[in-house]
């Protein structure tokens, strides 16, 4: 089978299809033949060498894989062979055929696009983890960092089913606002522009926000603390800008009331096992009946991982990139 892999650090170039035998699942898992594979941002940062932790070599892309059950390993209580499913947090997912732990996996509707299906993974669950950090009161007014992404867009419209009274996305580039605002923004801002805590500021009547989710860290992550109203809570859960750096931050500038929690989907998952079954459940019912719309911003064929890993680091993509084999 084929399989993507890298040897060195370095730009999306390093990025090979080798061939490699098909895995064998397992105690506890399952063999999947893949329909199609959600590139996620962080696998970008790791054949970089940019993310916050260990990036080991040789490196094998994980990601989001939708495909049908081909076997299953001893022990394993997992879906039927045949059966069509989307396992999440996938090591070396950017291949013919993935193993997968068997506790990791949603059964996917036959009528549900595999490229939308895909969401279902990583990036919707870790939507609905995040908006579970941050406890969102009706009619409260909640600030989206990277609203155009692949989880940022999702977060909009699920806050929006949430209750929330108005969501405001910030966007890298004017180019994405209209993507934004159709995707469920009552406003849009440019958090590239220097003056843009005080636009959200304008917007809010200089009242401030409730709530703010914050997926791109760096210079925003003390701005958007400063944005909180009283008893406002962040939710930190990624750094597509910041490579785990936080601006400077002295404890004091807490004293304003204010909460930052950080938040991740294997932290979600521990938490509360329970809530988390219903929530996934849920998120298959609202995406297989488009009350929650998932945008693929382009599918590639597998030999063409480097292409997607471009795609995404160029930063002008509007919701999922996706790889078919």
């Amino acid at each position: 089978m084929r399989l993507i892999s890298y040897h060195e650090h370095g730009s999306p170039d390093v990025l090979r299809v080798e061939d490699a035998p098909v895995p064998t699942p397992g105690p506890a898992q399952l063999l999947l033949r893949t329909e199609a594979i959600g590139v996620n941002f962080i696998e970008t940062q790791l054949r970089g060498n940019t993310a916050p932790f260990p990036s080991p070599l040789p490196g094998r892309p994980g990601g989001d894989v939708v495909g049908r059950v081909e076997a299953l390993g001893s022990g394993a209580d997992g879906p039927a062979p045949g059966t069509r499913v989307v396992a999440f947090g996938v090591p070396a997912a950017y291949a013919d055929f993935v193993v997968v732990d068997a506790d990791r996996v949603l059964v996917v509707p036959e009528d549900l696009d595999a490229a939308t299906a895909t969401a279902l993974g990583s990036t919707a669950q870790t939507a609905w983890s995040v908006l579970d950090a941050a406890r969102i009161a009706k009619g409260e007014t909640v600030l989206v960092h990277a609203a155009a992404g692949a989880i940022g867009h999702l977060v909009t419209q699920l806050a929006a089913l949430r209750g929330a009274g108005r969501v405001i996305g910030t966007v890298g580039s004017p180019a994405k606002a209209d993507f934004v605002r159709a995707h469920g923004a009552d406003a849009v801002v440019d958090y590239r522009q220097p003056d843009w805590a005080e636009r959200v500021r304008e917007l809010t009547g200089r009242s401030g926000v409730d709530v703010v989710l914050d997926s791109v860290e760096g210079d925003v992550f003390k701005d958007g603390l400063k944005l909180l109203k009283p008893y406002g809570r962040l939710v930190y859960y990624g750094f597509a800008g910041g490579g785990g750096r936080v601006a400077n931050l002295a404890m004091t500038e807490l004293l304003g009331l204010t909460y930052v929690v950080g938040t991740s989907l294997d932290a979600w998952a521990k938490a509360d096992p329970v809530g988390v079954t219903q929530a996934r459940r849920e998120l298959v019912r609202l995406v297989a009946s488009g009350e929650l719309r998932v945008a693929v911003h382009t599918t590639l064929p597998l030999a063409e991982a480097a292409e997607a890993h471009r795609v995404i680091e160029n930063r002008a993509q509007l919701g999922r990139v996706v790889l078919l084999p």
